[in-house]
Parts: C-alpha cells; sequence; structure tokens
C-alpha cells in the first residue's frame, strides 16, 4: 500500500475511539490467516467455534473491521485497502473441490 494510504490508516487509528494503533495491521493479518486454513477448520469452527478467538480474535470481526475501515478513509486509500482484503476474500469464496470417497 502507499505510504498515504498507510499514512491514513495511521491516522484514523489515533482518532477514533474503537481503534487502536496497529489494529488495522491485526486485522488484516488475521484474516489472511484464517482465510488460508483447510476448509475443515473453518467448517469445525462455523459448527463449535473457536475457544482461541477469546484470546487471539475473531477473524470474523475483524473482517467487519476492515470494512469500517475501508468506509472511513477516502476513496483512492479504500481502493488500495480493498485490493489487498479482495485478494484474501477470493481465497475465502473459493468453491469448495468436489467430494471424492476414494481419497479418504
Amino acid at each position: 500500500m502507499s505510504s498515504r494510504a498507510l499514512s491514513e490508516i495511521f491516522r484514523l487509528e489515533r482518532t477514533r475511539n474503537y481503534l487502536q494503533p496497529g489494529d488495522v495491521t491485526r486485522a488484516v493479518r488475521l484474516w489472511k490467516d484464517y482465510v488460508q486454513r483447510p476448509e475443515r477448520q473453518l467448517w469445525q469452527d462455523y459448527e463449535w467455534g473457536n475457544v482461541h478467538w477469546y484470546c487471539c480474535g475473531n477473524p470474523l470481526e475483524a473482517r467487519a473491521l476492515l470494512d469500517a475501515v475501508m468506509q472511513a478513509i477516502s476513496p483512492p486509500s479504500a481502493r488500495e485497502l480493498r485490493k489487498v482484503v479482495g485478494r484474501m476474500d477470493a481465497v475465502w469464496n473459493q468453491p469448495s473441490p468436489p467430494y471424492d470417497p476414494g481419497r479418504e
């Protein structure tokens, strides 16, 4: 991302009461790590929840925070952040491979 976009995000983190310095970076990292997990782990999280989210952060809340940040920054900076988040969303939205019972 450009220095202008990063500066705008940094300024937003310092001026909004719902953000702390580094929150956007943590949210991006948390969402990226989450979407790259195996599908069975994602399904288990959906079915039973994940106790680690209490200490380490909820990736779904991180994604919602990123949406809020994209609304709060200027359109050019939002486009840059949307491009970064969009790559992760593309991984999240990939269709599952067909089930092959012979592979298990």
